[in-house]
């Protein structure tokens, strides 16, 4: 694995050399954008509108837009002055509970590991961590980018996860169009709820796969050969109007299937109950039946 960052996680005065790498990998195909006339790809170009020529990048500053058309600028030296203090520095501020964390703060998960001679350092802190059941909340900045971090106990190892901060966090008052005082229909709902307790299961992150990836990697691998490529007509989408119907329905797809052994015996069928005057036939056939012996009343005693 490629180190994307070194330094230490502090906690009171203890601090720990650790390494950090990234936990999870794009498997995005990447694509670029191609001249059809000629099939070359193209090429991006750094342009300068006032100057009408090309910008090498030892002419290239950074600036902040403060008003239309207005920028301040800033050297490199300048905005790594401000970021130097807390690029090499994982700062546990808290220890919390994982439960009270809404995901909606998680960006990006990365490894720990110890570095140099922080080995013991970083087993005490795991396994007290484990121990506690509690996770860190830290801040730390990775390539000039400031972020808070929640640090925790994953298998053997201790994981780092990027955060977003409160005010990067967009209110659900923004989002347009949420409905309000709506009366949900009970038996809508015990639907809604039955299906939701036949698609309950133990997550299995084996069971899902990227099926885009996959059929994109498909139709590479046929315009490689020269396969002629036939596209199929997209499905068409019904809006759902009986809400019921497709609770129903979606209940009954969801059910599993009873399979059938075809090496079981059939079941014989159950031989009809004979009428009484049918039995007495068949009792007096049989013969009368011996006279049970009367048992001793309860107060009886038996010498």
């Amino acid at each position: 694995m490629h180190t994307v960052w070194k330094g230490a996680i502090s906690f009171g005065l203890v601090h720990v050399p650790v390494k950090m790498f990234s936990a999870t990998e794009d498997k995005d195909i990447s694509m670029r954008y191609v001249h059809k006339e000629c099939g070359s790809p193209l090429s991006y170009v750094r342009k300068c509108p006032v100057c009408e020529k090309e910008v090498e990048w030892e002419e290239i500053s950074k600036g902040y837009e403060y008003e239309k058309g207005k920028f301040v600028l800033f050297e490199k030296e300048e905005l790594d002055q401000i970021a130097e203090q807390s690029n090499k520095s994982i700062a546990i501020l808290d220890f919390v509970d994982l439960s009270e964390i809404d995901p909606i703060y998680f960006q990006k998960t990365y490894y720990l590991a110890p570095d140099q001679a922080g080995g013991n350092a970083y087993q005490l802190l795991k396994e007290a961590m484990h121990q506690s059941g509690k996770i860190g909340i830290a801040k730390i900045s990775i390539r000039s980018k400031s972020s808070l971090a929640a640090i925790r106990v994953l298998e053997n190892c201790l994981a780092i996860e990027t955060m977003f901060y409160p005010d990067e966090i967009r209110p659900v008052a923004q989002v347009p169009n949420l409905p309000e005082n709506v009366t949900v229909n009970e038996k809508e709902l015990g639907m809604a709820q039955m299906l939701i307790d036949q698609l309950s299961t133990p997550f299995d992150p084996q069971k899902y796969t990227d099926d885009y990836r996959e059929r994109l990697l498909e139709l590479i691998e046929h315009k490689v050969t020269g396969e002629e490529i036939k596209i199929a007509p997209a499905k068409q989408e019904t809006n759902v109007i009986d809400l019921m119907a497709a609770l129903q329905a979606s209940i009954e797809a969801s059910k599993p299937a009873i399979a059938t052994d075809p090496g079981k015996p059939k079941k014989t069928t159950k031989p009809k109950a004979k009428t009484t005057a049918e039995g007495k036939q068949a009792a007096g056939a049989e013969g009368p039946k011996p006279k049970r012996r009367k048992t001793a009343k309860k107060n009886e005693t038996v010498s």
